[in-house]
């Protein structure tokens, strides 16, 4: 079992930033993928960036490119997200997941075994 805690959400206004945490405990050895996802009112779970445990490689979704970026501390145990000028669409309820699986659909919600509870990120104009 994986234990995964979010936390770094807040209000911030728009250009602003802030930076997400996920400390991860339990059995995480065989992790192949963390991830952000968020979730606004209304609408369907996406995924925002995607990072291979082994390798560091990272995965944006098109809407955050250029803006947030996803890094681990492997001695931590813990993920990050760095979001900079953030836009009112960023609202959201942000969660951390984390995969077992190797390959296939990184932005499938259904492939990452375990999730955070999520912390809110609030953007104001």
């Amino acid at each position: 079992q994986v234990q995964l805690v979010e936390s770094g959400g807040g209000s911030v206004q728009a250009g602003g930033s802030l930076r997400l945490s996920c400390a991860a405990s339990g059995y995480t050895y065989n992790i192949e993928y963390m991830a952000w996802f968020r979730q606004a009112p209304g609408k369907e779970r996406e995924g925002v960036a995607v990072i291979a445990t082994g390798g560091g490689s990272t995965y944006y979704a098109d809407s955050v490119k250029g803006r947030f970026t996803i890094s681990q501390d492997n001695a931590k145990n813990t993920l990050y997200l760095q979001m900079n000028s953030l836009k009112t669409e960023d609202t959201a309820i942000y969660y951390c997941a984390a995969s077992t699986l190797y390959g296939g659909n990184l932005w499938r919600v259904a492939r990452y075994n375990y999730w955070g509870q999520g912390t809110q990120v609030t953007v104001s104009s």
